[in-house]
């Protein structure tokens, strides 16, 4: 008997598939940020601007209005009771107080104390983890 002949795409094994070349900017694992606390002297609001300069490479107004952006929206939500929660960092909402009755400790008598408002801060998971 002769033998039949093979077909050419029979014939070939398959290749095994290769993935595709990795650039270098995907092959590198994104290197953990390491932060710095404020240092000492210096207030935390200009130690944040530049930390948001450094790690953007915006200008210092720039870094300077975006802080003052940030705090100002969170400031006004909270005016209008909104919560404002920064996922794994934490929450910041208003709390009510009712009015009560108090006691001056100076003299002893009863004093009466307006309701009020203030404002709470509940620390995210990440930040309890960190801290």
């Amino acid at each position: 008997m002769a033998k039949k002949p093979v077909k050419k795409a029979a014939a070939k094994k398959a290749a095994p598939k290769k993935a595709a070349p990795k650039t270098a900017q995907a092959a590198k694992k994104p290197a953990a940020r390491r932060y710095k606390a404020t240092p000492e002297g210096t207030s935390d609001r200009q130690h944040l601007i530049e930390v948001i300069q450094g790690g953007t490479g915006c200008s210092a107004a720039a870094a300077r209005e975006t802080l003052g952006d940030l705090i100002g929206t969170i400031t006004t939500s909270l005016k209008k009771n909104q919560k404002v929660q920064l996922v794994g960092f934490g929450s910041f909402s208003v709390a009510k107080r009712a009015a009560r009755k108090g006691i001056n400790p100076r003299t002893g008598d009863a004093i009466k104390i307006k309701a009020s408002k203030s404002v709470r801060f509940k620390a995210g998971q990440t930040l309890k983890g960190a801290v």
